[in-house]
């Protein structure tokens, strides 16, 4: 052996190389050794060839048209069926869960008196108020947000604490700052969607690549163009968007507005039919608002469609 800080000479490092290279021969995967260790692998587990997915469960796969045709129908069908055999059996008594015959009268008498029309117009033209003063509000100030960052500073804080105190605890509020007439609804409405859609707003604006933005700067672009022409065409659809979700929460807002504070309305009517425990009348009501609603979205969704042709 070698004192400690000797060099090994040329000879030796040659012979210390053939027998590391022997050792791994040894171990190479022919030998004994290697053999012994596979057999105690475990065997991987057999997997069968993979099947081709449904067209209905491939993620984000087109379908056809009749397939999305009946799968909307049975939407709507099979709840409806439920409800038929829920009143045919009356597990649950008529009083409480009337059938749809029943419910569907309800609706023509309703409708034949003329006082389902009255209510639903008074509801319409405050969601129309109340909903539309947010959207005026919330777009501008939901762009400065999403655009600016001096936007972002000065909003932000202050509407990030105020937006979760809820609309309906402003109605005492409301009753006494506005009174107890249309004034009072409109507030609630408007205090209830317009913190949200502008939360909504300014992601949707954050969300403009900033490659579209820097590509604009370089072509020459303004700041007033690049707003023109590249965040607000690139927002719209959106923004749009946002407006479809929040609608829904004025929808929700004016009920509960309307059966404190109201005389008229579906909101004030859904109260009525309660004392008397006129269930049929309720779910009559539930109907129409829900029909609204499906159509209010309908028009959105299209006009998103048509003006944002390329994000769809």
């Amino acid at each position: 052996m070698k004192p400690a800080g000797v060099k090994p000479g040329p000879g030796e490092e040659q012979a210390a190389g053939r027998f590391l290279e022997a050792e791994r021969a040894s171990r190479g995967p022919g030998s004994a050794s290697a053999r012994q260790d596979r057999k105690d692998w475990t065997a991987l587990p057999r997997r069968g060839a993979a099947k081709p997915p449904s067209s209905l469960l491939s993620i984000r796969k087109p379908i056809s048209r009749k397939a999305q045709l009946t799968l909307t129908v049975l939407s709507f069908v099979i709840p409806l069926l439920a409800w038929v055999v829920l009143s045919a059996t009356q597990v649950v008594s008529p009083t409480f869960l009337p059938g749809p015959v029943a419910t569907l009268q309800a609706g023509w008498e309703m409708a034949q008196s003329g006082q389902l029309f009255t209510d639903l117009w008074d509801t319409l033209r405050r969601i129309v108020y109340g909903f539309g003063l947010a959207v005026l509000v919330s777009v501008p100030v939901g762009i400065a947000m999403g655009t600016f960052m001096a936007g972002r500073a000065l909003f932000e804080p202050f509407l990030s604490m105020v937006r979760y105190l809820p609309a309906s605890a402003f109605i005492p509020l409301m009753m006494i700052w506005l009174g107890i007439d249309e004034e009072s609804k409109i507030g609630v409405l408007f205090l209830g969607t317009v913190f949200f859609n502008t939360f909504m707003t300014a992601d949707v604006v954050r969300s403009v690549p900033a490659q579209l933005i820097n590509v604009s700067y370089t072509l020459g672009a303004r700041r007033d163009e690049v707003l023109r022409k590249v965040i607000m065409p690139h927002s719209l659809p959106g923004i749009i968007d946002a407006i479809r979700v929040n609608i829904a929460a004025a929808w929700n807002l004016v009920v509960v507005a309307e059966v404190v504070v109201s005389t008229t309305g579906l909101g004030r009517r859904i109260m009525q039919s309660q004392r008397f425990l006129e269930t049929d009348q309720i779910f009559a009501i539930l109907i129409v608002i829900g029909i609204c609603g499906v159509v209010i979205d309908m028009l959105l969704r299209l006009l998103r469609n048509r003006i944002g042709r390329w994000a769809t």
